[in-house]
């Protein structure tokens, strides 16, 4: 297989998205989305996010800080739809294209999803990965989003869920050359 450098760029939110509900109530939302030029089963995707050494250092950090431990093999589990609970998430939503997790506060959510796409070159996937911030109140968004602290760390979340994306695109690539 050819070298394929991977490209991570914001992108709308699809219509279909499980996220989609939280963007409808005035929940801070995103989405990004990195397109490989093969077919990705939904469960190698899940598994590759949540298996990268870059996600591994988030889970070590969950286990030391909040006390959730967590495994490849339950991440392998979670990919294969028999495991509810990863980490400091429970899944809220799934079906065979994507899913949706909430952290154990239910303050945040991820969102994983696939398309296949055909292509001229032969079949693609776009995989997306998104995240939702809930307020506590209706008003609570503005008044959060507004503060210099906030914008900051936006700014980091959203670098950090790039290189989320770009690391499991990656790790999906190699497993397939392999």
């Amino acid at each position: 297989m050819t070298v394929v450098s991977v490209r991570v760029r914001p992108c709308d939110l699809p219509e279909d998205a499980l996220l989609q509900a939280y963007r409808r109530t005035g929940a801070y939302t995103d989405s990004f989305v990195a397109q490989l030029p093969v077919s990705v089963p939904f469960s190698d995707y899940v598994s590759a996010f949540y298996t990268t050494a870059l996600f591994k250092l988030e889970r070590l950090i969950l286990e030391w800080a909040v006390a959730r431990p967590s495994s490849d093999s339950q991440a392998a589990q979670l990919a294969a739809g028999t495991l509810d609970q990863f980490a400091a998430w429970i899944l809220e939503q799934r079906d065979d294209q994507q899913m949706l997790l909430t952290d154990y506060r239910g303050r945040t959510r991820s969102w994983l999803m696939t398309r296949q796409i055909s292509a001229p070159a032969g079949p693609h996937t776009r995989l997306y990965f998104g995240s939702a911030v809930v307020p506590q109140a209706r008003t609570a968004r503005q008044a959060v989003l507004r503060r210099p602290a906030s914008r900051v760390l936006l700014g980091f979340h959203r670098a950090y869920s790039r290189m989320l994306l770009k690391a499991a695109a990656e790790q999906v690539l190699k497993t397939i050359s392999r």
